[in-house]
C-alpha cells in the first residue's frame, strides 16, 4: 500500500504487541529506579541463607511507587533461588483479622486440614514446619489490619525469619503496641515518589513491551510523560498510553500523536474522577456528606451518616470510605500520635480536572 493510503491501519492489524504490559499489576522482568530499596530489603533477609534470623522491615510510600511490585520481585528471586526459605505474601485488605491470615499461611502452605480448628491450633502447625525452615513474611497493606495479634505469634514463635510490613502510611509504625514494637525493631525503608526523568524511564520500558517499534510519537511520549509526573501516579500514564493507542486504531493510524494523546486526555478524565452517576446509592449519599463536612474524623463522620438515615454497620461504611478514596472521590488522612491517638479526617477532594495541569 503505498502513497495516500500508506499510514493507514489494515483492519487486522493493531498497534499493541502486548496490551497487558500497560496493566498497572504486569510485572516486568526489571523493577526500575527500585534497586537502591530492594538492596536494602535483600539485606535484611539475607541472614536466612546462612541459617541465622533476619531483620524486619517496615516499608511506607504514597500509592503507585513500586513497593508491592519491588517486594514481589524479591519473593520471585528467593523462590528461584532456595527451598529452604518459604516465601508468604498477603495482602491484609481482604485478610485483615489473625484467623483469616492465619488460615491465608495454612492455604499457601497446602495445608488442607482446617475444618473445625481454633487459631492457636492451626498456629501450632504452622510454627512446627515453619520452624524446620527459614520464611520471609511480607504482609501488605497492613494499615488494613483489624488487629496483630498474629504478628505478637510470629515475632514471639517463629525462630527465623524477616517480616516485611508495608503501607501508604509511616504513621502507622507510631501507635503500634509496644510488645510488638520492641519484638520488631524494623529498618524503616521509604519508597520516595518518581522523579521525572525516572517517570519517563518507566514509561518507556512499558511502552517498548506494549507498542511495536516506533508506534507512539517522541511528543505524544513527552506529553504523557509530563502528565504523568505532574499528577505522581504512573497508573495514569499507563492508561493515558492505552487510551492514546485506542484513539489512534479508531483513526486508523498506524502512529500515536501527540493529537491522539490529547485526545486521550478527556476521557480518562472519566477513569479519573468516575462519574458520580456510577456509584451506588449509599455512596452517592456518603460522597455528598462528606462534600459539606470535609475535614471531619470518620468517628464524627459516622455519626453524621447515620443522623441523615445511614443503614450501613461502621464496618461496611468503612469500606465505603476506602473503595471512595480508592477511586479518588474523596481523600484520607490518617495522623498518629496527639491526645486522640490515631485519628482518620475524611476530606473532600477538589475535582481538579486534569487539562487543569
Amino acid at each position: 500500500m503505498g502513497g495516500l493510503f500508506k499510514d493507514i491501519l489494515g483492519s487486522n492489524e493493531t498497534l499493541f504487541k502486548n496490551d497487558v504490559a500497560l496493566e498497572f499489576d504486569y510485572q516486568p522482568k526489571l523493577i526500575p529506579y527500585r534497586e537502591k530499596e530492594q538492596r536494602v530489603v535483600a539485606g535484611c533477609i539475607k541472614p536466612l541463607f546462612q541459617e541465622k534470623n533476619g531483620r524486619n522491615v517496615f516499608i511506607f510510600g504514597q500509592p503507585g511507587v513500586g513497593k508491592t511490585a519491588a517486594c514481589r520481585h524479591i519473593i520471585k528471586e528467593i523462590e528461584d533461588e532456595t527451598d529452604d526459605i518459604v516465601p508468604i505474601y498477603i495482602n491484609c485488605w481482604q485478610r485483615n483479622t489473625t484467623y483469616k491470615i492465619i488460615l491465608e499461611i495454612c492455604e499457601l502452605m497446602d495445608f488442607k486440614f482446617v475444618q473445625n480448628k481454633k487459631t492457636e491450633e492451626l498456629f501450632k502447625w504452622i510454627k512446627q514446619t515453619l520452624n524446620k525452615k527459614s520464611v520471609v513474611f511480607v504482609f501488605d497493606e497492613v494499615d488494613k489490619l483489624e488487629d496483630l495479634d498474629f504478628l505478637y505469634m510470629i515475632l514471639e514463635e517463629i525462630y527465623r525469619k524477616t517480616v516485611v510490613l508495608i503501607t501508604n502510611y509511616k504513621e502507622w509504625i507510631v501507635d503500634l503496641d509496644e510488645r510488638i514494637k520492641s519484638r520488631l525493631m524494623p529498618e524503616l525503608v521509604e519508597f520516595k515518589p518518581y522523579n521525572y526523568e525516572e517517570t519517563k524511564g518507566i514509561l518507556k520500558q512499558r511502552a517498548e513491551y506494549a507498542f511495536h517499534q516506533n508506534v507512539l510519537s517522541e511528543d505524544a511520549f513527552e506529553f504523557i510523560a509530563k502528565k504523568t509526573f505532574e499528577l505522581q501516579d504512573i497508573r495514569m500514564g499507563l492508561h493515558l498510553m492505552k487510551e492514546s493507542a485506542r484513539t489512534a486504531e479508531d483513526k486508523s493510524s498506524r502512529k500515536i500523536t501527540l493529537e491522539h494523546a490529547q485526545k486521550s486526555l478527556s476521557k480518562v478524565e472519566e477513569f479519573n474522577i468516575k462519574k458520580t452517576s456510577e456509584l451506588a446509592s449509599d455512596e452517592q449519599m456518603i460522597l455528598e456528606l462528606v462534600k459539606k463536612n470535609s475535614g471531619r474524623k470518620i468517628g464524627d463522620f459516622f455519626k453524621i451518616y447515620q443522623d441523615n438515615g445511614g443503614k450501613l454497620v461502621y464496618k461496611s461504611f468503612q469500606r465505603k470510605i476506602d473503595k471512595l478514596e480508592k477511586n479518588k472521590f474523596i481523600a484520607v488522612e490518617k495522623t498518629a500520635g496527639g491526645e486522640d491517638g490515631n485519628t482518620t479526617i475524611i476530606k473532600a477532594n477538589a475535582e481538579k480536572k486534569l487539562t487543569e495541569f
